[in-house]
């Protein structure tokens, strides 16, 4: 087992421990690369990660990433875990991720109500991956079966693992939620075996895909209008989705309302448990850190609910 404050260099071999108890977090690595080589379709590329800072305010850090080749997961661990689990994926339109905004907050609220917290660094469609519309919901996918392959080693259950998107990240969240068990990518060790499908899914001002009849040029589109596209929020006949908690204001003027309206109905259709908050204002990219008025409420309202369906407890 790997101490604490070091990197998982590569992938630990799927272990079922008889008698580990839940809430040992400090056994995670900080830092895990999704992938034990080169992500499928990065091989080969030699774009350099970039981070960039957009805050000139030292208490109030806003980096974004870009050029990103080695998807990861941080970890952030509570005080006092109750073996539950959530990874979360910040926004940033598919070009970028907006990683302290509706990363770190998000993970220090995560901790407080005992929820071991992973902030996901995913791969953007559009920096020359090979199958570039994939390669978002490959590693949301590959990040669910890693820490699901783990979950017993690092005291958490197996079955209260969620994941929690925001904006494009939220688009990604509900992808995972409605192709999880898409083949996107070949397996490439015992991990792949296992589902990707969350337990529980909290969506803030998600897109729901493109609407409509698709063009006949998609494949001539920008590769994060193609994941639009390829990606759109459908129910499939019969399918009982995970429970699901959506929040978005109406005064959104990036993401219309609307998409989040289409996919609790999307969800509702196969009765699947799912709550949803507007609030009047607030517009997009609030996340908990830019949250003002009555919207501040939300993380209260959904740790209620994970509570309710038994995720929290």
């Amino acid at each position: 087992m790997k101490p604490p404050g070091r990197c998982l260099q590569v992938f630990w071999p799927l272990v079922l421990l008889a008698g580990v108890l839940p809430g040992r977090a400090a056994d995670i690595p900080d830092v895990i690369p999704l992938w034990p080589g080169a992500a499928p379709g990065s091989e080969g590329l030699t774009i350099t990660e970039k981070i960039t800072e957009r805050s000139t305010d030292p208490a109030k850090p806003d980096r974004i990433y870009t050029q990103i080749v080695t998807p990861t997961l941080t970890v952030h661990r509570p005080e006092h875990p109750n073996g539950a689990a959530a990874i979360i994926a910040p926004g940033g339109g598919y070009t970028r991720i907006v990683i302290d905004k509706e990363g770190p907050d998000t993970s220090a609220w995560l901790n407080q109500i005992g929820v071991t917290a992973f902030v996901l660094k995913y791969r953007l469609p559009g920096e020359g991956h090979k199958h570039g519309k994939d390669a978002p919901l490959e590693d949301a996918q590959r990040a669910m079966r890693v820490i699901r392959a783990h979950a017993v080693e690092w005291g958490l259950d197996p079955a209260r693992l969620g994941f929690i998107g925001y904006s494009a990240g939220g688009h990604l969240a509900a992808s995972l939620e409605f192709y999880s068990s898409r083949r996107v990518y070949a397996s490439v060790d015992a991990a792949d075996s296992l589902s990707a499908r969350p337990d529980f899914v909290v969506l803030g001002y998600a897109p729901a895909g493109e609407q409509g009849p698709p063009p006949a040029n998609i494949a001539s589109l920008r590769a994060h209008d193609q994941v639009m596209w390829d990606y759109r929020i459908e129910a499939a006949p019969g399918v009982v989705y995970p429970p699901t908690f959506i929040v978005q204001a109406d005064d959104d003027p990036t993401v219309n309302p609307r998409n989040s309206a289409l996919i609790y109905l999307a969800l509702k259709q196969n009765n699947t448990s799912v709550e949803m908050h507007l609030f009047r204002h607030n517009g997009h990219g609030f996340g908990i850190r830019d949250a003002i008025g009555p919207v501040k409420i939300w993380p209260d309202l959904c740790a209620q609910w994970l509570q309710g369906i038994g995720m929290v407890r």
